[in-house]
C-alpha cells in the first residue's frame, strides 16, 4: 500500500543518480567527508555554536560571581548591623544596667558584664558610656575614662546604627540609650564589629565563589564540547542502510500508534492511511488512491476533509464511536497542498471524563463544605449552612433536625425520636415539607430515620413509593410529598463524639435521578463535617452562656440608692462576649459616694472571674472607708498575692498583673472629689457650662506591679458637673488612636443640658462600632451638693462639761429640722461619742450633723485610736457606750482622716427602737 516502504532490511539500493562507487573503501565515513576526520574550523557551524555557548556560559558565570560577591558584602554589613544592634539593646535593656550606671563605681559593675556580652554575641567590642559620652566599660582598658565620638544622638534618647570612621577603629556600630524607670537617659551602650572583621568574613567567600565559578565554567565547557561533537556525528555521514532503518522505524511507528492518520493529496485522493485509521473509519482494503468521497466516511467527516480548512478535535459520529478529528494542511516539496488528518476514539474517554467530572464535582462540593460550614459558632446558622451547601448540587431539598438540648447548648440527652426542625433549604418553593421550628416525631419503629439512628449510619431509600413504613408514619403528609414529586431519600444521623445530635435528610424531586450508593458516601462526609462544627458551636454556646451568666452575676445589676450623685451607666461586652471590665457605685458614710471603674487584661472566663474577685475586694476595702490611694495600695498587694499563688500553680492560670483601676470618692458637703488611679485612663470632667477637661491626675502603675506608692488628687466640682469614668475600650480602637478618641469624647459630652443618661447614649452612638473589639464600661455621674442649711458644725472645747452644752444645741437644731422624734436617740448617741472623744481622744474635737434621707452624727478628734464594741460584764463600770450607739443607730463606724479620725453614726428618719430592745437596754442601764 502507499506509505509502506518495501526496501530490504539488509541493504538499501542507492538512489538514482548516485555516482559514488560501490567499493567499500569509497563509502561515506560517519561524521564527515570520506577519509577525513571532523574538522574544528571556526568557519564550521558546530564550532561557532560551540564558541557562542562558551562565551554565554562565561558571561553568566562572571555575572553570577560578581552578584554573589556583592550580595555577600551587603549581607555581611547587614548582619553586622543586626548583631550589633541586638547586642547593644540586650545590654542596655538588661536588668541592672541603669542601676549600675547610677552607682558610685559603674566601671566595676559593668566591665565584666560588657566583656561577657561581647564574647557571647560575637561582636568586636561592647562599650558602656555615661550620659556625657565618657566610657565606663570597654574591652580596651586604656579607653576607659575617655570620651566617645558621635554618641550625642543616643544621649538624646535615640538608638541608631552607623558605619563609624574614626578612633579607635573603623567599625559598624550600634548605639542604644540606657533609660531608668522614669524614661530618662542615664547612659549609652555601644556595640560594634570592625570593618576588618566584616572584610575578613567576605574574604574567605570570594575564593570559594570564584572556584565554584571556574568549576562550573569547566563543566559547562566540557558539556558543550561533548554535545557539539555528538551533534556533528549525528548530522553527517548517514549511509543508505542507516536511512533505510530510520524509514522502517518511522513506518512501524506510524502503524503502531493508537491514533488514525490519513493523508490526502491535492486532488482528494488517499496517499497514506495507517492501520488505526482503517479500523476507526472501517475503510475497505482498496482505499489507497481512491477519492475520499468514495470511502463512505459520513457527510460531516467528508465535508471537513474536502474543505481544505484546519480543525482541532472536531467530534463526529462514526458508527458506534465518537471520533475527534484534527486537520492540518501541508505542501510537501513545494507542490500542491495536501491534507493530514488524525482520528482519535473518544468514546471511552467521554465515559471516563463523565465519571471524572462527577468525582470532581463531589470533591468540589466537599471542599466548599469545609469552607462554608462552620463559619460561625452558632448551632442554627451552622445547620443552615449545611443545607445551603447541599442544595441544589447534592439534593433538591435538605432538612436538618436537632435535639432541643443541642439547640440550648446542653449535652445531647433525651429521646432521640423527638427533634426540632432547625434548617430547611429547597430548590423550589411550595413544597409540603414541615417548616423550621416544627417538632418532628418518629412514631413508626422502622422508618428510614429510626433505622439510621439505630444503625448509626446512612440509610438510602431509592424510591419513596416503595417505603411503606415511611408512608405509614404520616400517610397524609407522605402523600403530599409524593404528589409534589419528591421520590428519593438519604437519611444520615448527625453524630459527634459518638453521640447523636440530630439527623439530616437529603431529598430529590421530579427531574432528578434517584440516589445511588456513591451519593451515600458524599452525604455521610458532608454530615460528618457539619456534625463537628455543630458540636463545637454547641459547646461554645454552653461555655459562652456560662461565662456570660457568671459575668452578669458579678457585675452590679442595679445601682444603690444614694442622693449625692445622679448616675447612669453602660456596659458593652466585646465581640468575644465576655471580658474583665467592671464598674461600681458604693455609698459611703456621710452621704459620700465612691465611684469605681476597672479593667482586667484579656477576655474570657478567666478575665470575668478575676474581675469578680477584684470587684469584691474593692467592695470589702470600701467598707473600711479608706482613702482612694490607700485602697489601691491594699488592692495592689492582693493582686501580687494572687499572682504569687498563680505562679506556684504550674502556670495553669494567667496572672492578674496588668489590671487597671480608678477609684474616686465624692463628698456632697463642699463638692470635693478625691481620685486615685492605677494605670487607668483619666476621667473626663464636664462643668455646668459644658466645658470638658481631662484633669492631670498622678498616674501609678497597673495593679500587681508593686513597689510604687499610689497618689491621690482632689478636685472641686461645682453642683451640676458631670464626671465621666470609662475604660480604654471606649476611646481606643484599631481605626484610631487614643488622642482621636478623647477628642471625639469631648465633642460628644460637651452639651451642658445633657443628663447622665443622655450622655451615655451619645457616647455609645458616637464612639462605638456595632461589635467593639474590647469591653466598654462607662459611668457618668452628675454632682449634687448638700444644702448648707442641712449641715451643722460645732467646735467643742476639750472639756467634758461641754458635752451638755453641745447636746442642747444639737437638740435645738433638730427641732429646727423638725426631728423632735429623733432627738432622744440622737442626744444619747452624741453624748456617748463626744464623751469618748474628750476622754480618750485628742484635740481638736468637732461635731457635725448632716441631714439628708437619713441623719448622720459625726464626732472627730485628733487621735488615731479606734474604739471597739465589746460586751461589758455585769461588774464593769464602763464599756456600754458603743453598745448603746449600736442599738440606737442603724449604722456606725470609724474612718481615718489626715489629722485624726471620725466616728459616725447614721439613723434612719422616722424609725424608733423596738420596744423589746429598748426595754432590755434600759434595764441594763438601770442595773
Amino acid at each position: 500500500m502507499i506509505g509502506r516502504f518495501r526496501r530490504s532490511r539488509s541493504r538499501a539500493a542507492p538512489p538514482p543518480g548516485d555516482r559514488r562507487s560501490s567499493d567499500p573503501s569509497r563509502r561515506p565515513v560517519p561524521g564527515g567527508v570520506p577519509g577525513r576526520r571532523p574538522s574544528l574550523s571556526v568557519r564550521t557551524l558546530s564550532t561557532q555554536v560551540f564558541l557562542l555557548q562558551v562565551v554565554v556560559v562565561l558571561v553568566l558565570v562572571v555575572a553570577a560571581a560578581a552578584a554573589l560577591v556583592l550580595q555577600g558584602r551587603l549581607d555581611g554589613e547587614q548582619n553586622a548591623r543586626n548583631r550589633t544592634m541586638a547586642a547593644a539593646e540586650a545590654f542596655a535593656h538588661a536588668p541592672g544596667t541603669a542601676l549600675a550606671l547610677q552607682s558610685a563605681d559603674p566601671a566595676a559593675l559593668l566591665q565584666t558584664a560588657a566583656e561577657n556580652t561581647q564574647r557571647a554575641s560575637g561582636v568586636d567590642f561592647v562599650s558602656v558610656m555615661d550620659k556625657d559620652g565618657v566610657r565606663v566599660a570597654d574591652p580596651d582598658p586604656r579607653l576607659i575614662g575617655t570620651r566617645a565620638e558621635g554618641v550625642g544622638r543616643a544621649a538624646a534618647g535615640e538608638a541608631f546604627t552607623e558605619d563609624f570612621r574614626g578612633k579607635p577603629s573603623d567599625a559598624v556600630r550600634s548605639v542604644v540609650p540606657v533609660l531608668d524607670p522614669s524614661r530618662r537617659v542615664v547612659g549609652v551602650v555601644s556595640a560594634g564589629i570592625q570593618v576588618e572583621t566584616v572584610g575578613h568574613m567576605l574574604g574567605w567567600q570570594v575564593p570559594v565563589v570564584l572556584g565554584s565559578a571556574a568549576l562550573a565554567l569547566a563543566l559547562a565547557t566540557a558539556g558543550t564540547a561533548l554535545v557539539s561533537r555528538r551533534l556533528r556525528r549525528q548530522t553527517h555521514g548517514l549511509g543508505p542502510a542507516e536511512m533505510t532503518r530510520m524509514y522502517e522505524h518511522h513506518d512501524a511507528v506510524l502503524h503502531a500508534v493508537r491514533e488514525g492518520v490519513l493523508i490526502l493529496g491535492a486532488d482528494g485522493r488517499v496517499l497514506l492511511v495507517n492501520d488505526e485509521a482503517r479500523r476507526l473509519l472501517d475503510l475497505p482494503a482498496d482505499a489507497d488512491l481512491r477519492q475520499v468521497a468514495e470511502l463512505g466516511l459520513g457527510p460531516g467527516i467528508t465535508r471537513l476533509l474536502m474543505s481544505g480548512e484546519a480543525a482541532s478535535d472536531e467530534v463526529f459520529p462514526a458508527g458506534d464511536r465518537l471520533l475527534a478529528v484534527s486537520v492540518r494542511l501541508t505542501a510537501p516539496y513545494g507542490g500542491p497542498p495536501g491534507v493530514v488528518a488524525t482520528f482519535r476514539d473518544t468514546t471511552e474517554l467521554r465515559a471516563l471524563s463523565g465519571r471524572a467530572e462527577v468525582a470532581r464535582e463531589r470533591l468540589t462540593l466537599l471542599y466548599e463544605a469545609g469552607v462554608r460550614i462552620g463559619t460561625t459558632l452558632d448551632v442554627r446558622r451552622t445547620a443552615q449552612e449545611l443545607a445551603d451547601v447541599a442544595v441544589p448540587r447534592m439534593a433538591d431539598f435538605v432538612t436538618v433536625e436537632l435535639l432541643d438540648s443541642v439547640l440550648r447548648g446542653e449535652e445531647p440527652t433525651g429521646a432521640v425520636r423527638r427533634m426540632r426542625r432547625t434548617a430547611l433549604r429547597g430548590s423550589r418553593t411550595g413544597h409540603p415539607l414541615q417548616p423550621v421550628g416544627d417538632l418532628i416525631q418518629f412514631v413508626v419503629a422502622d422508618t428510614p430515620t429510626v433505622a439510621a439512628l439505630q444503625r448509626g449510619k446512612a440509610v438510602r431509600v431509592p424510591d419513596l413509593h416503595d417505603a411503606r413504613d415511611w408512608r405509614a408514619q404520616d400517610p397524609e403528609g407522605a402523600g403530599q410529598v409524593l404528589a409534589y414529586g419528591i421520590h428519593s431519600l438519604i437519611t444520615v444521623p448527625l453524630r459527634a463524639r459518638g453521640v447523636v445530635l440530630g439527623v439530616v435528610n437529603f431529598w430529590r424531586g421530579a427531574g432528578a435521578p434517584r440516589f445511588e450508593e456513591e451519593d451515600v458516601a458524599v452525604a455521610e462526609e458532608l454530615v460528618a463535617r457539619a456534625a463537628v462544627a455543630i458540636d463545637n458551636a454547641r459547646r461554645y454556646s454552653r461555655e459562652h452562656a456560662m461565662a456570660v451568666t457568671l459575668q452578669r452575676s458579678l457585675l452590679p445589676r442595679d445601682l444603690p440608692d444614694q442622693e449625692a450623685l445622679e448616675v447612669a451607666w453602660r456596659y458593652l461586652p466585646a465581640q468575644s462576649g465576655v471580658g474583665g471590665d467592671w464598674f461600681d457605685v458604693v455609698p459611703l458614710p456621710g452621704f459620700r459616694v465612691a465611684l469605681v471603674v476597672g479593667d482586667v487584661v484579656g477576655h474570657g472566663l478567666h478575665a470575668a472571674v478575676t474581675m469578680g474577685r477584684l470587684r469584691t475586694a474593692v467592695l470589702n476595702f470600701s467598707s473600711l472607708d479608706l482613702p482612694p490611694d490607700e485602697l489601691l495600695g491594699h488592692l495592689d498587694e492582693m493582686v501580687m498575692r494572687l499572682d504569687t499563688q498563680t505562679a506556684g500553680a504550674d502556670g495553669e492560670q494567667a496572672p492578674v498583673t496588668g489590671a487597671t483601676c480608678l477609684y474616686a470618692i465624692y463628698d456632697p458637703v463642699g463638692g470635693r472629689c478625691t481620685l486615685s488611679r492605677a494605670g487607668h485612663v483619666a476621667p473626663a470632667v464636664v462643668d455646668p457650662l459644658g466645658r470638658v477637661t481631662f484633669p492631670e491626675l498622678p498616674l501609678s502603675p497597673p495593679l500587681g506591679v508593686g513597689e510604687h506608692p499610689f497618689e491621690a488628687s482632689e478636685l472641686e466640682l461645682p453642683e451640676g458637673s458631670r464626671l465621666v469614668l470609662f475604660t480604654d475600650g471606649l476611646v481606643e480602637d484599631r481605626r484610631r488612636d487614643i488622642d482621636e478618641g478623647l477628642d471625639l469624647l469631648r465633642s460628644a459630652v460637651g452639651r451642658p443640658e445633657q443628663t447622665p443618661e443622655e450622655t451615655c447614649r451619645a457616647l455609645m452612638e458616637t464612639m462605638l462600632p456595632e461589635h467593639p473589639s474590647d469591653d466598654v464600661a462607662l459611668l457618668v455621674a452628675r454632682t449634687r451638693l448638700l444644702e448648707p442649711s442641712r449641715v451643722a458644725t460645732w467646735d467643742v472645747p476639750f472639756d467634758v462639761r461641754e458635752v451638755s452644752r453641745v447636746r442642747t444645741e444639737v437638740s435645738r437644731r433638730l427641732g429646727e429640722w423638725g426631728l423632735e422624734t429623733e432627738s432622744f436617740a440622737t442626744e444619747l448617741v452624741l453624748s456617748e461619742l463626744l464623751t469618748n472623744a474628750i476622754r480618750y481622744g485628742a484635740r481638736p474635737v468637732r461635731v457635725r450633723m448632716l441631714l439628708g434621707r437619713s441623719l448622720v452624727c459625726e464626732v472627730s478628734d485628733g487621735s488615731n485610736t479606734s474604739p471597739r464594741l465589746r460586751r461589758a460584764a455585769a461588774t464593769d463600770e464602763g464599756g456600754r457606750g458603743l453598745f448603746l450607739v449600736s442599738q440606737f443607730a442603724d449604722r456606725w463606724g470609724t474612718r481615718y482622716v489626715a489629722d485624726g479620725k471620725v466616728i459616725w453614726a447614721e439613723q434612719t428618719l422616722g424609725r424608733t427602737p423596738e420596744p423589746a430592745a429598748a426595754t432590755a437596754l434600759l434595764d441594763d442601764i438601770a442595773w
